[in-house]
């Protein structure tokens, strides 16, 4: 009767020989390959989570960051000086002088137009909030999507294989962790969430002052 027996994958000592007496630090040493077989099951749970993490930010904040742009081409309007209006305005002002000479009147009867570009009027202080809120909001949207970008790239980087012996990968591996530690990518990642609640809060808050006076 033939018995398999199934090699458990934590017990390091059934999957890997016991080295030789002398070479338990040798670039292919039992103690490398324990390691590895560790730090990838560490690696994994640590990166996985991440990669989720920026996945739906990435989503979220090309989304967002869409419709804050395209309310933001409404209300930048308001900041800008309406020639239109001035336009109406002069060509009005030049029927009427057509239709006074017409009547064999003199044009001096007319009524200049009281509107100019010098008489504008200026944006509201609600106006100036609420593009200034709106800006602001997908600046931090933007900012949010680009540093989720660049900690994707680290992830890849940071997963990327090595070559050489087993104790170059593990070197190669912790070089490569210590670097993730150096430049606080477990901090950044913590903060993206964050920045994507402020600028939904300043795109809530500048929406109500958009609509208080509607």
């Amino acid at each position: 009767m033939l018995v398999l027996l199934a090699v458990n994958p934590s017990d390091y000592e059934q999957k890997y020989p016991e080295d030789p007496y002398g070479k338990e630090f040798e670039p292919e040493a039992r103690v490398w390959k324990v390691y590895m077989d560790e730090a990838e099951v560490f690696d994994m749970e640590l990166t996985e989570g991440w990669k989720d993490t920026v996945d739906v930010l990435l989503v979220f904040a090309g989304l967002f960051s869409a419709i804050v742009a395209t309310l933001i081409g409404v209300s930048v309007q308001a900041l800008q000086p309406d020639y239109l209006q001035v336009t109406v305005a002069i060509l009005a002002e030049l029927v009427a002088i057509q239709r006074e000479m017409a009547s064999g009147n003199s044009a001096a009867g007319v009524t200049p137009s009281s509107l100019s570009v010098d008489t504008l009027p200026a944006p509201t202080t609600g106006e100036r909030w609420v593009n200034g809120l709106w800006f602001t909001s997908l600046a931090f949207a933007l900012c949010t999507a680009l540093i989720a970008t660049i900690v994707k790239q680290w992830i890849q980087k940071y997963r990327a294989f090595t070559f050489g012996s087993t104790m170059d990968q593990v070197l190669h591996r912790q070089f490569r962790y210590m670097g993730l530690n150096s430049w606080r990518v477990p901090l950044v990642v913590d903060t993206l969430p964050s920045l994507i609640h402020i600028s939904l809060f300043l795109f809530l808050a500048g929406l109500a002052l958009f609509l208080v006076p509607l």
